[in-house]
C-alpha cells in the first residue's frame, strides 16, 4: 500500500525532464500540460536548486500548450500542434522536445504521434513524462534515453579512452555542474577524455557524439537505468557504475576503477594521484593544529539522496575525522536496492559505521535521531549527543535551529544558497566541502 511522503525532496517526472532540457543549450522544450505546470515547476525547482534559473526558454518563457477544460474534454493534440508551430516560429533552437504533464497523459494524448505527424523542418522529438509515474530522476532518465536512442549518431568505431559520464540529474543534484567539471578534470589526469553531456560548455553536439565513447561511467548506483540500457542496445557501449566520489580517498578508488575498465596502466594512475595527494593534504594539514587545539571533532548527521549519503558519510569519517553517527537516505528505494546501498557504508578506514535509515520524509530525521541515541531517563551520568554538524537540506533548518546544530545544505532542496559552479565531488570538491564544514565549526568565533 502506498503512503504519503511528508515534504518530498524531489520534483516530479515532468520537472526532471524540464530541468534536463534547461541544462542543454539550444534545446527548446515544449510543455504539453495544463496551465501553470511549467511555471509551478520553475517556482519549486529553481528555488530548491540553489536558484538554478529558467534559462533561454524556461520559467515564464517556457513554451506550453496550457491546456484547459476544453482540451481535457475533447483532447489536446490539435492545441499541441498549434503550440509546436508557434514555438518553432518564435524560439531559436536546434532541437525541439515535447514533454507532457499528468492531465494530457490521463486523457490519452499521444505526443509521440503528434511529433511524427508534423514533419517539422527542425528536429522534433517527444517523450511522455507523466508526473505520477516517478520523480525527477526518472524524468531525467526518460529524456536522456530518448536523446541516446533518437538523436545521438551511431558511431561503430569507438575512440580509445573516451567516456560518457552521467547519473547526476540537474536540479536533483544542486551542484551537478561543478561536480561534473571536477570529474572531467580527474579523468583527464589519467589521459581519459570525458563527455559529461551537460557540463560546462557542453551541449547538443556532445550528446550527438556520445556514440563514439568506449565506456559509460554512471555516477550512481541506481539512477539512469533506461539511458544505460539504450547506450548498450543502440550504441554498443558498456557501462560501469561507481559511487559519487568525495575527497581524495574516494577519488583514488574512482580513478582506479575507471582506469582498470579502460586499460590505463597502473603506473600512470599512481603518478597522477601522487601529484594530487601532495596538494590535497598540504591544504588539509593547515587545519590540523587548530583541529587538535580547539577540538574540531564532531558527530556528523546526514540526510541526503542515494548518491550523496554514502559518499558524505565516508568522507566525514575517513577524511574529516568526525564520527558518522547517523545517515538518512532520502530516496524511495526497494528492499533489494536498500540492501545494495547498505554495503556502501561498510569498510571505512576509521573502522566506524553510521546508523543507516531509509526514510524520504522530511520529519523522519527527528524521529530517527531520537531512536538512534539512548534517552536520558534520569541517569546520574548522561552524555547527550553532541557536538553535531548536520548535513542536509533546507527542510532540516527548523530542526537544526531547535537543536542548535550547525547545518550545511548539500541536498535538494537548497534554498539558502546561490550555487554557480560549486561542487563537492572529487578532490577539489573534498577541499571545498571540508572548508564549508569547518567554517560552520568556527562560525561563531
Amino acid at each position: 500500500m502506498s503512503t504519503i511522503i511528508d515534504r518530498p525532496r524531489f520534483d516530479c517526472v515532468f520537472g526532471g525532464a524540464l530541468a534536463l532540457a534547461r541544462a542543454i543549450p539550444r534545446l527548446i522544450p515544449v510543455a504539453h500540460a495544463s496551465m501553470g505546470c511549467a511555471y509551478n515547476y520553475y517556482i519549486g525547482g529553481n528555488t530548491g536548486s540553489g536558484y538554478l534559473g529558467g534559462g533561454y526558454c524556461g520559467a515564464c518563457a517556457t513554451p506550453s500548450s496550457n491546456v484547459s477544460e476544453k482540451e481535457i474534454v475533447f483532447g489536446g493534440e490539435t492545441r499541441l500542434e498549434e503550440q509546436i508551430a508557434k514555438t518553432m516560429e518564435l524560439m531559436d533552437g536546434d532541437l525541439y522536445l515535447v514533454i507532457s504533464g499528468c492531465q494530457v497523459e490521463m486523457i490519452g494524448d499521444d505526443v509521440r504521434s503528434v511529433a511524427a505527424r508534423i514533419g517539422a523542418p527542425y528536429p522534433l522529438l517527444a517523450v511522455p513524462t507523466p508526473s505520477f509515474k516517478g520523480n525527477a530522476n526518472y524524468g531525467y532518465d526518460l529524456v536522456l534515453e530518448l536523446l541516446v536512442r533518437e538523436y545521438a549518431d551511431r558511431q561503430p568505431v569507438k575512440k580509445n579512452r573516451r567516456v560518457n559520464v552521467f547519473g547526476l540529474a540537474p536540479g536533483c543534484d544542486v551542484f551537478y555542474r561543478g561536480n561534473l567539471k571536477e570529474i572531467k578534470r580527474l579523468l583527464s589526469l589519467i589521459g581519459v577524455e570525458a563527455n559529461t553531456l551537460i557540463g560546462e560548455g557542453e551541449g547538443l553536439a556532445d550528446i550527438r557524439s556520445l556514440g563514439s565513447a568506449e565506456l559509460n561511467i554512471i555516477l550512481s548506483d541506481f539512477y539512469a537505468p533506461l539511458a544505460e540500457k539504450a547506450l548498450k542496445d543502440v550504441h554498443g557501449i558498456p557501462s560501469i557504475r561507481v559511487p559519487l566520489p568525495i575527497g581524495f580517498l574516494q577519488s583514488k578508488t574512482f580513478l582506479e576503477d575507471a582506469g582498470q575498465a579502460l586499460g590505463v596502466p597502473r603506473a600512470d594512475i599512481e603518478k597522477a594521484l601522487s601529484r594530487e595527494e601532495e596538494v590535497y593534504f598540504d591544504y588539509m594539514e593547515r587545519i590540523s593544529d587548530s583541529y587538535a587545539d580547539f577540538d574540531f571533532q564532531r558527530y556528523a548527521v546526514i540526510a541526503a539522496d542515494a548518491n550523496y549519503a554514502p559518499a558524505l558519510s565516508r568522507f566525514v569519517s575517513d577524511e574529516l575525522g568526525w564520527i558518522p553517527h547517523l545517515t538518512q537516505v532520502t530516496d524511495t528505494l526497494g528492499k533489494e536496492e536498500q540492501e545494495r546501498l547498505e554495503r556502501r557504508f561498510d569498510g571505512y578506514e576509521s573502522g566506524l559505521r553510521p546508523k543507516v535509515f531509509f526514510d524520504p520524509n522530511a520529519s523522519g530525521l527527528r524521529r530517527n535521531l531520537v531512536n538512534s541515541w539512548e534517552r536520558n531517563r534520569n541517569h546520574v551520568y548522561y552524555e547527550p549527543l553532541g557536538p553535531v554538524v548536520l548535513f542536509g537540506s533546507s527542510f532540516e533548518r527548523d530542526f537544526a535551529e531547535e537543536q542548535g546544530y550547525p547545518l550545511l545544505n548539500i541536498s535538494f532542496p537548497v534554498t539558502n544558497r546561490v550555487v554557480f559552479n560549486r561542487g563537492y565531488a572529487g578532490i577539489n570538491g573534498g577541499l571545498t566541502l571540508a572548508e564549508d564544514a569547518f567554517a560552520l565549526v568556527v562560525g561563531g568565533r
